[in-house]
């Protein structure tokens, strides 16, 4: 019945900017986190950054620090990411989750997940 959406996917040059969108219909627990993670080509996937079901509280992981930031709009039932000057690196992947701790941002403990967006970042 839940199901979370992602958007806003696509290539971007170095250094360009882009904003995702994560879309969620149907009943998700109150007080869940939801999270943005990324899997590369080759790579695990990892946690790029949580947020707190009221939107006060956020983790970022520090490879993206200060060039990504997470947002929420619980009215409209979405989450954000927004990033800026990408690089090469982060070519991945981009999922959006639901989980119940949004300082633990790992992917093992999420229990619902997007289907992904591709951002692709050329060099």
């Amino acid at each position: 019945e839940v199901q979370l959406v992602e958007s806003g996917g696509g290539l971007v040059q170095t250094g360009g900017s882009l904003r995702l969108s994560c879309a969620v219909s149907g009943d998700v627990v109150d007080d869940y986190s939801m999270g943005w993670f990324r899997q590369a080509p080759g790579k695990e996937r990892e946690g790029v950054a949580c947020i707190s079901s009221s939107g006060a509280s956020t983790y970022v992981a520090d490879s993206v620090k200060g060039r990504f930031t997470i947002s929420s709009n619980n009215v409209k039932k979405a989450v954000y990411l927004q990033i800026h000057s990408l690089k090469s690196e982060d070519t991945a992947v981009y999922y959006c989750a639901a989980g119940p701790y949004y300082y633990h941002c790992v992917p093992d403990v999420q229990e619902i997940w997007g289907q992904g967006t591709l951002v692709t970042v050329s060099s």
